[in-house]
C-alpha cells in the first residue's frame, strides 16, 4: 500500500463527496446526489462507509418525504482527507 492512501476515501465517488464536504460547512443530501450525479442508494452507501469511518457526521431533520440529511465534514475527516490529498499530489509528482 502507498503511504497516506487512504482506501475509504479513495473510492472516486468518496473522495468527491469529500472535497465538496473540505470546502463547504455542511452538504445536503439532495445536493451531493445531484453533484455527483448518482442514484439514492449509491450515495447512501458511500455516505454510510464515510459515516462507520467517522470522517462525517450526518443530521437529519423532518420525517417522510420532507425529511432531509445533511453531512459534515469530522476533525477525523478533515485530518484524513488532507492526509490523502497530499499522498496523491506526492504519487502524482513522482519521486523528487
Amino acid at each position: 500500500m502507498i503511504d497516506g492512501i487512504d482506501p475509504v476515501i479513495h473510492a472516486p465517488k468518496r473522495l468527491a463527496a469529500m472535497a465538496v464536504l473540505a470546502n463547504s460547512p455542511t452538504a445536503s443530501f439532495r445536493f451531493l446526489k445531484d453533484y455527483l450525479q448518482v442514484s439514492d442508494s449509491d450515495l447512501s452507501k458511500h455516505m454510510s462507509a464515510l459515516e462507520a469511518a467517522g470522517y462525517v457526521s450526518a443530521t437529519k431533520n423532518g420525517r417522510g418525504r420532507g425529511a432531509t440529511t445533511t453531512y459534515k465534514l469530522t476533525k477525523p475527516g478533515e485530518q484524513a482527507y488532507v492526509a490523502h490529498r497530499d499522498a496523491l499530489r506526492a504519487l502524482l509528482d513522482g519521486p523528487p
